[in-house]
């Protein structure tokens, strides 16, 4: 029996086809969420124990070296995402989102069990760097499968809602963190926080995996995967056919998503509950209430995300990218006089402006990215221009934004920096041709090929 088609040919509309459409976009939002909040909880953790607890006794700047620890996991994402890129077209999408699930579970958890450098010295921030490495690793696979199942099987029409669901993923998984974290603050607060508090988020991760498991494994696999398969099309080296023939539309993705990582990531990644809490700095916040404004805000990113995925089936992927690049440069340019005011409540609202611009270059970005790469090397395309993306982003965004404050007094620096890099972002989407609703199986390669690269024909 042939795969029910994802454009929805012959079964639109009945019963077994929107029940396991249901299906694989609620499995697609609670693996993300588990996956992203594994990832955000080490981010969170860096700017308020980390650095205390693992780096500080190494006698240099703890914060910038514990920044870095988030930045370094990035360095693996391509490892992450060459590995899923290959198996994901040779051998599904779903095993593969099996495996980063129980990869990223896994490595959190034993994070949460980690001894500090007081207990075995130099070997605790090594097996804390290993750790996040193999966070790197999940990380890089996870996301191109999670968008694929989701964009694969919508229909044409709606791929930009259906592709939301994994990127809601990632500001639930922020507040799930964050949230998880300031509660953490209460149930211990002072030290004990920092004697064992901040491990139970950790441990937590345990129980989350199983569920995510259990979710992920009632959902079918990619119609346009298994199509592949049963006409034995997969490519057999599809890392190679991607950058032979779509070497520069990789590039041209990446930066579109850099753009968006690195502003992102002064959240996601840390650098706004470091700096906001920071005992020895200008504002000097007690955790609880940056933590519950960062757990805020991601619920502000998670409703534009999910808007700007439903706008983008009715403008296009890439106006609502137009439009969502100017509302970004509004909220970067917002946000340091509002957090720096010692308002507690003025924070939450930039950081809630500055979510607004973030979700709508983020949710659209799933389909966008489905809609630029033929089938057959499309889970290693994805997969690898947002890992590539990310390193160009976020990965030292963090550590970036710390060390501009410490060489110029002035958080401005750190505005233009994060300006100059959502203009990228901007350059980038309007190199790109909109292919929205273009067919995306096995039948349409030829017209899949065609690159989306204004001014070229093909790749």
């Amino acid at each position: 029996m042939s795969a029910p088609q994802p454009e929805g040919f012959t079964a639109t509309g009945t019963i077994a086809v929107q029940a396991d459409r249901r299906r694989v976009v609620f499995a697609t939002i609670v693996g993300t969420t588990v996956e992203w909040y594994d990832f955000f909880i080490y981010a969170t953790a860096v700017g308020l124990v980390f650095g205390q607890l693992f780096f500080a006794p190494l006698g240099t700047d703890s914060t910038i070296l514990a920044f870095a620890t988030v930045g370094v996991s990035f360095l693996f994402r391509p490892l992450g995402a060459f590995l899923a890129g290959h198996f994901g077209d040779k051998y599904g999408r779903k095993v593969v989102l099996m495996w980063t699930l129980i990869l990223m579970g896994a490595s959190t958890a034993l994070i949460g069990l980690l001894p500090t450098y007081e207990t075995i010295g130099i070997a605790a921030p090594i097996l804390l760097v290993l750790l996040r490495i193999l966070q790197g690793i999940s990380a890089g696979g996870e996301w191109g499968g999670a968008v694929l199942m989701a964009v694969e099987h919508a229909p044409r029409k709606r791929r930009g809602v259906f592709g939301a669901s994994p990127q809601i993923g990632v500001p639930l998984g922020l507040l799930l963190a964050s949230g998880v974290m300031a509660l953490m603050t209460i149930i211990a607060p002072g030290d004990a926080f920092l004697q064992w508090g901040w491990r139970v988020p950790f441990l937590l991760s345990v129980v989350l995996i199983l569920v995510g498991y259990y979710v992920r494994r009632k959902v079918e696999e990619s119609p346009v995967f298994t199509e592949l398969a049963e006409r034995k099309e997969k490519a057999q080296m599809p890392i190679v056919q991607l950058f032979k023939k779509h070497a520069l539309l990789v590039v041209i993705a990446a930066l579109v998503f850099a753009g968006n990582n690195a502003v992102g990531y002064m959240t996601t990644g840390g650098y706004i509950q470091g700096y906001a809490t920071n005992p020895d700095g200008p504002l000097a916040f007690e955790r609880g209430p940056v933590l519950w404004a960062v757990t805020g805000s991601a619920v502000t990113w998670l409703l534009s995300t999910l808007f700007a995925g439903w706008v983008s089936d009715r403008i296009g992927r890439r106006t609502t990218y137009v439009i969502g690049w100017i509302l970004q440069l509004i909220g970067v340019f917002t946000l340091f006089p509002l957090v720096n005011s010692g308002n507690i409540g003025l924070l939450f609202a930039g950081l809630a402006i500055l979510t607004i611009g973030l979700g709508f270059t983020y949710g659209p970005q799933a389909a966008l990215y489905t809609e630029l790469f033929p089938a057959s090397i499309r889970f290693s395309g994805v997969s690898i221009s947002y890992a590539i993306g990310a390193i160009v982003g976020g990965a030292f965004a963090p550590t970036i934004a710390t060390a501009l404050v410490q060489a110029t007094g002035s958080t401005l620096s750190v505005t233009w920096y994060l300006a100059g890099m959502t203009v990228i972002g901007l350059i980038a989407t309007l190199l790109l041709r909109d292919r929205s609703g273009i067919p995306l199986g096995p039948d349409h390669e030829a017209e899949q090929s065609v690159s989306p690269i204004r001014g070229l024909v093909r790749a």
